[in-house]
């Protein structure tokens, strides 16, 4: 019997034993991996593909193929998987989602059914929730599958974007992206005048890192690619200035609940005398009917600091589940421009929708999909209901020393804001890094206010230090560290216990007065890291 039969023949309740019965049958290879050269070694990615072409299918080789991957990711990145760890990778094979706690490796884990999947040579997608951990992963995780002569492609905006550099990347074994990259790829592709300038080749395999925050929490997001259409800012200023003066319950109704601003007789009579129109609904007037909709939505439903921010004179969305910046999203319909009037920036040329899709549209389209999170059981019926895809719990490789307290309640924000400034001041007076979740910038700008005046030091990671990201959460390990983050900012980054030492080393040169342009990655460089020369390895 295959293995695939083996594990989908175990039943629900039985494949995280399936998993484990897999482990002892790959670590029986390790002794004659460990035994074969480099040359050897990589040699046994030509022999898989020989062995695919004469009718072996990847599950044959997932056994054999885990092993050469564990052996060379040993002697490329110095990190060896561990049991648990193919246990995850199996589960991604499978196209189920392997629930990892935090810090297990998942990055890691994703490198087994990539190198096995990449095999087949109809392409594998590794998508992340954002530019830095594709471009991270690309690097770090890449260099294993090129030393074994598979190729790895990067999708991120502002890189390569020319169509023939796509199809590039996309024409790799495995491609390394960002979620919304890869659905704004699919859009483009769609609205190609010609088929040479498409860059996908089709949707075989997807490995979803973080799969409970896009299949999930942003799945119902639209990717949108909009055109524009005529100007009418000066509108959108004048009922800016309107709405201004109206009140609410008196002029107008809101159900916040379902988003919905409804104009009372006696708003629409003091609109009508604003604008020096005799009747605001006759079918002449319509368009000013929409705009006086919207001029108020934008006045009750979309708050600063919380569903937007103001960057650089631009109205910038906010994730309400990341707290991370959209750049180049523009709420539809007007809202978008009604917003920029009321703040009193530059309104940009309203758009019209060209092209979109759904996140959850865009990966139900893969022949077969598989996820890793530390947060999938809460989500695992959801998981299962629209996109057929099991949630495995993978143990951990050692017990969890992590203590988990019971919620405390608070009868008032302020009470509860207070306790927590006095907790976080304790902790930071014994050296203890702290690791502070809010759910809005709005919150988090609030808790660091209130830090500031107790005279803690801290760093602040919201929408609004996105580009500092990667460094601050790396640093949060630090004695005396405190961070306060929005509820899912930096995921995806190792936070080590004393700091970071690579991330202290890059921030050492930088402060030297090196450019940051020395430190590239391998897809800045004009060849492979491993085929420059020993001198720029060695210093690299």
């Amino acid at each position: 019997m295959g293995i695939l039969d083996r594990i989908l023949r175990a039943g629900e309740g039985k494949k995280l034993k399936a998993l484990e019965g897999l482990v002892p049958e790959i670590n029986a290879l390790s002794t004659s991996m460990t035994a074969l050269s480099d040359d050897a070694l990589r040699a046994k990615t030509g022999e898989f593909r020989q062995r695919i072409e004469r009718g072996e299918s990847l599950d044959d080789l997932l056994v054999e193929a885990f092993a050469v991957t564990r052996e060379a990711a040993g002697r490329v990145i110095g990190q060896r998987h561990y049991d648990v760890q193919m246990m995850g990778g199996a589960a991604l094979h499978f196209g189920w989602v392997a629930e990892m706690k935090t810090g297990e490796g998942k990055t890691l884990v994703s490198t087994l059914p990539a190198y096995l999947n990449g095999l087949g040579g109809q392409g594998v997608h590794l998508v992340t929730v954002n530019d830095y951990l594709a471009r991270r992963d690309a690097e770090w995780m890449g260099r294993v599958h090129k030393w074994m002569g598979l190729k790895v492609g990067l999708v991120i905006p502002g890189f390569k974007e020319r169509p023939i550099e796509k199809r590039a990347a996309y024409a790799a074994d495995i491609t390394y992206g960002t979620n919304n990259e890869f659905g704004f790829d699919y859009l483009r592709d769609n609205m190609a005048p010609t088929l040479d300038d498409k860059s996908q080749r089709g949707h075989n395999f997807a490995i979803v890192d973080e799969v409970d925050s896009i299949l999930i929490d942003e799945a119902r997001t639209p990717l949108i690619i909009s055109g524009r259409l005529a100007d009418a800012a000066k509108l959108y200023y004048r009922f800016a200035s309107v709405v201004r003066s109206l009140k609410r319950d008196v002029d107008y109704e809101v159900e916040e609940d379902k988003r919905i601003v409804v104009p009372l007789e006696a708003g629409i009579d003091k609109v009508e005398l604003a604008l020096g129109v005799a009747n605001l609904y006759d079918e002449v007037q319509q368009n000013l009917v929409h705009q006086l909709q919207v001029a108020l939505k934008a006045k009750e439903l979309y708050k600063r600091d919380k569903d937007y921010i103001i960057q650089n004179g631009e109205v910038k969305i906010v994730d309400e589940f990341t707290g991370r910046v959209l750049d180049g999203r523009r709420w539809s319909e007007g809202i978008h421009q009604a917003i920029e009037a009321k703040e009193g920036v530059k309104i940009k040329e309203e758009n019209q929708t060209l092209a979109t899709i759904t996140l959850q549209n865009y990966f139900r389209m893969y022949d077969k999909l598989g996820g890793m999170t530390g947060t999938a059981s809460t989500e695992a019926a959801e998981l299962k209901n629209t996109y057929g895809l099991d949630v495995v719990p993978i143990p951990t490789n050692k017990p969890v020393g992590r203590v988990d307290h019971a919620d405390l309640i608070y009868k008032g924000e302020a009470g509860k804001f207070d306790a927590v400034v006095e907790d976080i001041a304790e902790r930071f007076e014994r050296g203890q890094p702290v690791l502070v979740g809010t759910i809005s910038v709005e919150k988090s700008e609030h808790l660091s206010r209130l830090l500031t005046q107790r005279g803690v030091d801290h760093e602040v990671l919201n929408a609004k230090q996105h580009t500092r990201e990667a460094h601050i959460v790396t640093q949060a390990g630090r004695l005396h560290a405190v961070t306060v983050a929005t509820n899912m900012a930096g995921r995806g980054v190792d936070i080590l216990l004393g700091g970071n030492p690579e991330g202290l080393a890059r921030a050492q040169v930088l402060k030297e007065g090196h450019s940051a342009d020395v430190m590239v990655d391998d897809f800045a460089l004009s060849l492979p890291l491993e085929e420059m020369p020993e001198d720029f390895q060695s210093a690299r």
